[in-house]
């Protein structure tokens, strides 16, 4: 069993620094909280290359600048597995990202594996070892942590390293390593990690089912749920849920024994901010609601040649996971297709990263009669 070291001095994070520094990569990994908490708690940070593995005490230690230093700089790859909420906590922190940026997650498929594969997946193809689970919902804002929680911890980084080389030389191998760069590129941008409360409502599911009054309600309530959550760094849910969204934006309450009597409404909500959300309401009903983002459409009303472009589509996306040794509704969905076929949504992800590189660029000359499939002793060959 690998030596952990714990950190939680100074001058044990000036050490681990000087060692990070020497590391061509690395790999990362936190453990946070945030079911009381708008923005994730910080509570263990977890660094690991083939030789050493360290958990940093995030909070024992009052300074974290160095450590972040060591992390953030451009010439070590930094190798995590699904990094958006740890990036999250990063960029909170510190205002940046680190760069560059290697994630197991999205890398598997590239190798056969489903989208979006667990950690737990990877460590059992790989090496062949089944995770203790004992610690998941574990209190990692807790002190002292057991030796038995610091090794879960510390398993994440472990097995991690192990997990990256092996998935780097096979990728190599496949000549693919390079297709990764755009999707890793992509979770360098600042956007994914910040929320404007005026954008708030975009993420509400259901919103396009509202009448104009109700939707200009539902962006009001979204932007002032947001803004608040973020200044007292509680769940948005503890101030309204989207269900309660939906129902303030259908009665209107205007007043507070008719927002009390709004079913889950809870008394504190109602106490605290009942005549700022009354007040809210009022101002929504007299104000024109932002516009819906354009959504893709689909071919509600497909007809034979529809069906005949999507099976050519189709074919070209089985040659080219034959070819790679891939399940053809990894590379592209029929809903993938669709889109691709009506050009308008540029978040198809047929359009980035290595699914481009593979098929998408491909589709798209295909569509526009640039190239054609062709039957050649029982072979479907792509001719340009």
């Amino acid at each position: 069993m690998q030596n952990i070291d714990y950190i939680n001095t100074p001058e044990q994070l000036h050490d681990l620094c000087e060692r990070i520094a020497q590391a061509p990569w690395i790999a990362v990994d936190t453990e946070f909280l945030r079911e009381k908490t708008y923005y994730p708690k910080f509570c263990l940070l977890q660094i690991a290359t083939p030789t050493w593995v360290a958990c940093v005490d995030p909070i024992v230690l009052s300074d974290l600048t160095p450590v972040f230093d060591a992390i953030y700089n451009p010439k070590i790859i930094k190798v995590f597995h699904s990094c958006r909420q740890d990036l999250e906590i990063f960029y909170h922190l510190t205002g940046k990202l680190p760069s560059p940026i290697f994630d197991t997650q999205i890398a598997a498929p590239l190798l056969g594996f489903q989208d979006n594969p667990g950690y737990a997946l990877l460590v059992s193809y790989f090496l062949n070892i089944n995770l203790n689970k004992a610690h998941t919902r574990a209190d990692w804002s807790f002190r002292p942590l057991s030796q038995d929680e610091i090794q879960y911890a510390a398993d994440d980084v472990i097995y991690l390293c192990t997990i990256y080389q092996r998935m780097v030389e096979q990728l190599t191998q496949l000549g693919r390593i390079d297709w990764l760069r755009d999707d890793f590129a992509a979770l360098e941008k600042t956007a994914l990690y910040e929320t404007d409360p005026k954008d708030a409502w975009l993420k509400i599911k259901g919103k396009n089912k509202l009448t104009g009054k109700q939707l200009a309600i539902v962006q009001t309530l979204a932007h002032w749920r947001e803004h608040v959550a973020q200044t007292e760094n509680r769940p948005k849910s503890w101030f309204l849920r989207d269900d309660l969204l939906f129902d303030l934006a259908k009665l209107q309450p205007d007043s507070l024994s008719a927002l009390s009597k709004v079913r889950g409404m809870n008394e504190r909500t109602v106490n605290h901010y009942g005549k700022t959300l009354c007040g809210l309401i009022k101002e929504a009903q007299n104000t024109k609601p932002q516009a819906l983002p354009t959504q893709t459409k689909k071919l509600t009303n497909k007809n034979q040649q529809h069906e005949a472009i999507l099976d050519i589509l189709f074919a070209l996306v089985r040659i080219r996971a034959e070819e790679n040794l891939l399940n053809p509704s990894i590379l592209a969905s029929r809903y993938d297709l669709e889109a691709l076929l009506l050009g308008e949504d540029r978040d198809c992800p047929l359009l980035h990263g290595w699914r481009f590189s593979m098929v998408g660029k491909e589709l798209e000359q295909l569509l526009r009669g640039e190239l054609q499939l062709k039957i050649e002793h029982d072979t479907v060959r792509c001719i340009a």
